[in-house]
This record gives C-alpha cells, structure tokens and sequence, in this order.
C-alpha cells in the first residue's frame, strides 16, 4: 500500500512540475504571439492608411496576386516577369498624383516612391542605408561586399573602396576599354553582324565583360572572341535563379532553396565563381609580395597615401617588367588593404570583386545597349552625336583608337544623350530599403521593418520635372535645362550616401564604347518602342531584344 501511495505521489509530483512547465511555456508563447499581433494590428493599421489598390477580400494572404489575373493575357507568353512589371507599372500610372502606394506581397508589405521630395527623404538618409531583405538571397556569394553589407559593415568598406575610384586610378583603365572596344568594332565589322539584323545587348554584354574581368581582377578573358566560359555561365546562372527565387516565396526559406534544383544549380555556380575569383586573388598576392620585397618600392608604406602608393608600386622594376600585370586592377587596391594596411582579409577581397563584378557588367551593358537603341530610332540625335566625335577626331587630332580621359571631357552632347536614355530607360528600374525606423512621409508613417521601394522608372517620369516624359530629348540635360530640377528627379546611379561608388568609371565606359561605334557605323533599330516588352528584374531590359543593323561608314582618311 505504502509503495502505491508513494507512486501516486511521485507521479502527481512530476505531473504538476510537467503541467507548471507546460503552463509556464504556454503563457510566453501566448504573450509573444499576442506581443506580435499587437504589432502586425499596429503595422497594418499604418499600411492601410497610404493609398493603394484594394486586396481581394476572398483571398487577403494572397496580397494583390490576384490582380496578375486582370491583366493583358497575351503577355503571359514572356513570363512572370514581364506580368509583375506591367502590374507595378500599371499600379504607379494610377497613384501617380499621390505620389506613393502600397502593394502587398503576400502578408508583406512594399511601398512604392516615386516623387523626388519623397525619394529624398529615404536616399539622403545616414540611417536609412540597409538594402530590402531580397539581397540576402547572395549572400552566400558576395557576403559582407559593399552592395549587400549591413550599414556598420559597409561604412568600413566604403572608407575603404573610394580611393579605387580616383581620377588617378580610372585613368588607367583607360587603356583596357580602348583595347576591348577596338576588338568590338572589328567583331561587328564582319558577318554575321555587319549590315544585318542582330540583337545588339548579348553582343554588347560580352565587351563590358571583358573590360569588367581586366579593369577588376587583372585578367583577360577573351570572352568577345569565346563565349564559352564556366565563369560567365556561373554568373548568368546565379542572375537567373536569383529572379527565380525572388518569384517563388516556397524557395525562400534557406532549407527548401538548397534542396530544389535550382538551389544545387546556383551553389555550384556561386563555387565555381568564388573558386575563380580566389584563385586570381592568390596569383596576384604572390606578385605583390614578390613586388614589395623589391628593392626598388618602400617597405614602409602603412601610412603611405593609398593612391601615391599605387603608382610607386605602377612604376616599380617589377611591374614594369611584367607586360601581363603592368596594369593595376581594381584588385590591387583591395590587395594592399589585404598585405600593407591589414584591414581586409582574403575573403574580405574575394567579396568585393565578385561584388564589382556583380554590380558592373550588367548594368553598364543594358546603358550602353539602350543608347544604341535609341540613337537607331532618332537618326537627327545620331547624326549630332556623331559630329561630336568626327570633329574630335578629324578637327581635334584625337585618335578613335586611343581615346584619352581629355577627349572623353569633349563629348559634352554625347553625355547628355546617355542621361536622357538612362532617364527613359533607367538599367536599375527599383531601389529598395528596410526601413530601420519608423519614417514619416508627407502624412503617412511607414513603419520600422518595411521594405520601401524606389520606382525609379515612374520617378524619371515625373511631368513637373520632365514635361512630355515619354518624349526623347537630350536637350533636357544641357546645363541651362537643368537648374532649378529637383536632384533626386534623376538617379540611374542611385543617391545619396550609399550610391553607386563606380558611376564615373560606367560613364566613362559608356561614353568610349558609344563613341566608338558611333564613329564606324550608322545605327538603325527595326523595332520602335511599343514593340518592346520591358521587364523590371534586377535591370531594364526588353524581353524580346533590341534589334539593330550596323551599316559601316565610309571614312575618308
């Protein structure tokens, strides 16, 4: 008897303490499920206060998915991509005069900008700096580099990369897009290019890429001759699956992203590019050493000015022996970081020229395509533009081979074209932020943990700034024309602190490469502008092309 009571008491015992624990779990997760319903209640209240389209009142988890449905059936033949940008835009042209509007993804808000006092409040913010949740899909590939790391971190990086982008250092890359343009003429020259039609963007991209491969890891790739590379599959491969993922919400979650296709698929190429990216890093930290215990450089240069440092290194016995590493990459500079001043390691390296590499060659191809395109539509634009470049070379003395940083000053109308295509076909068509406060704008709070998207496609569209918006007209970018604009009207580059830090390096290839084709050739594009089908993805781009010919000049030496 004593042993079943004794039982009973043990068991009532551990069944209290059980039911004790139990309870005690039970009223912290109802206080946080409750604490976190308070703040959704609180989120949504905000939220639904800024104007937007009403959400399907059947279907509210979806967000405003179901507007996909009303939409121009005969698109669904290029994609959900082309779909969902016409949905965005479509949304923007009806709250154009409110100037903002919500959407929501799911259960997750975007609010959509697109009036430059507005724009303004977010980019020229010191706080407001952290890129929206969707960068850290590349995480794993460019880590803590400068386009996808946290505000701290990129504080530290961006101190640190903005002597790469001196005056100093982007002349010497000057030689590199000369070079690369030179083999893009003689490639268009011949067949099958040379008066036929032809997609002018992959043609284009392959360029950039090799003045993109030299100018930041010192290597040349030859891509314009031989396509067929693992390193430029792998990075079309992750740009591709990124866009997959960012459309697929049961790809978002880390665990079912690895283990579907296209999660294997994407680790291989993101190893396939930091396996290539390191291997040049190593080869080049082998040079450097053996530079800086030459004779000929000071080995004490810790608190040597980082540019003057450079050029010891340039003109070094050393490099000027070596044909192949004579010039300086956008490598060099992060690899004295990494062996003279100790800031960055290896992988610190690997992260920001992945990141350049990331960050450059997309965009600066789909620009500079854009500008073909649209000099092929406006035949008076052309010719003007090419009398710029004719009078620098044929009054001037300049040669179309060599181009100097002097002679890319001069093309002043050139410069305005390219500002105006990148206004009507900006290659970065969102910006977003995660917002890290509770942001007021004009009488709406946008609260803290909201993704804030910049439409730059409607905001370079603005009729008070840009009357007639739909109009092509570089004159609009004279510097006469431009006072008085408000400067958050026009940002291709993004603004304020966390800017694009390679901008004058994309201008000044923009403008080489244009100059150079526009010097050689006459451009026509055979398909006007409302053929195109525009799609917002991580750039602007035509989902069906941009056909042109090249008809060669005739030059008279």
């Amino acid at each position: 008897m004593e042993g079943i009571i004794a039982y009973l008491t043990k068991w009532m015992t551990t069944f209290i303490r059980f039911h004790l624990i139990a309870s005690i779990v039970l009223m912290f997760v109802i206080y946080f499920v409750v604490q976190f319903l308070r703040r959704r209640a609180s989120m949504v209240r905000l939220i639904n206060k800024i104007p937007g389209p009403p959400v399907d009142p059947w279907f509210p988890w979806l967000g405003h998915a179901m507007l996909v449905l009303d939409l121009d059936r005969c698109k669904f033949q290029y994609g959900t991509y082309a779909l969902i940008y016409q949905l965005v835009a479509s949304v923007n042209q009806i709250y154009r005069q409110e100037g903002i509007c919500k959407m929501w993804i799911g259960l997750k808000p975007l609010i959509l900008l697109y009036r430059p006092d507005d724009v303004e409040v977010i980019l020229s913010s010191s706080t407001l700096t952290q890129k929206s949740a969707e960068y850290r899909f590349l995480d794993s590939w460019l880590g803590e580099g400068l386009v996808t790391s946290s505000r701290s971190k990129w504080r530290q990086r961006r101190k640190i990369l903005t002597p790469a982008f001196h005056f100093r250092i982007l002349e010497d890359f000057i030689p590199i897009i000369n070079e690369q343009g030179n083999v893009l003429i003689q490639k268009l020259s011949k067949s099958p290019y040379c008066d036929e039609q032809f997609d002018i963007v992959p043609v284009i991209t392959l360029c950039m890429l090799d003045v993109i491969c030299e100018t930041a890891m010192g290597v040349k790739l030859n891509l314009q001759a031989n396509s067929d590379h693992e390193y430029v599959e792998s990075l079309y491969n992750i740009s591709r699956i990124f866009l997959i993922r960012l459309m697929r919400p049961w790809l978002w979650p880390t665990l079912t992203f690895n283990l579907s296709s296209h999660g294997r698929l994407f680790n291989r190429s993101v190893q396939n590019t930091k396996d290539f990216t390191m291997k040049v890093i190593r080869q080049r930290r082998d040079e450097w050493i053996q530079c800086l215990t030459s004779d000929d450089v000071d080995k004490q240069s810790n608190d040597m000015n980082v540019v003057d440092n450079l050029d010891a290194i340039k003109n070094s016995k050393f490099f000027a022996n070596k044909s192949s590493t004579s010039r300086l990459a956008f490598l060099d500079l992060l690899m004295q970081h990494h062996l003279v001043t100790r800031k960055l390691t290896l992988e610190d390296l690997r992260e920001e020229v992945d990141t350049f590499m990331f960050a450059g060659h997309d965009t600066t191809s789909h620009a500079v395509s854009w500008t073909l395109y649209m000099l092929g539509l406006h035949p008076d634009v052309q010719e003007r533009v090419r009398e710029e470049v004719d009078s620098l070379i044929d009054t001037d003395g300049a040669d179309i081979n060599d181009l100097t940083v002097e002679n890319i000053k001069q093309l002043k109308y050139l410069e305005c074209v390219l500002k105006e295509v990148q206004r009507i076909y900006p290659t970065a068509p969102f910006i977003g932020r995660e917002l890290s406060e509770d942001t007021k704008i004009n009488q709406y709070i946008i609260p803290k943990g909201t993704t804030v998207g910049i439409f730059t496609y409607v905001l370079h569209r603005d009729y008070d700034c840009y009357p007639n918006p739909e109009r092509f007209d570089p004159e609009r970018f004279l510097p006469e024309n431009c006072n008085g604009r408000h400067p958050y009207s026009f940002i291709p580059f993004s603004a304020g602190p966390r800017n694009c830090i390679g901008q004058k390096f994309a201008m000044m290839e923009q403008k080489m490469t244009i100059a150079k084709i526009i010097r050689h050739f006459v451009l026509k594009s055979t398909d006007p502008r409302d053929r195109l089908v525009i799609v917002g993805e991580m750039i602007l781009r035509s989902v069906n092309g941009l056909k042109m010919i090249f008809t060669p000049r005739t030059l008279v030496s």
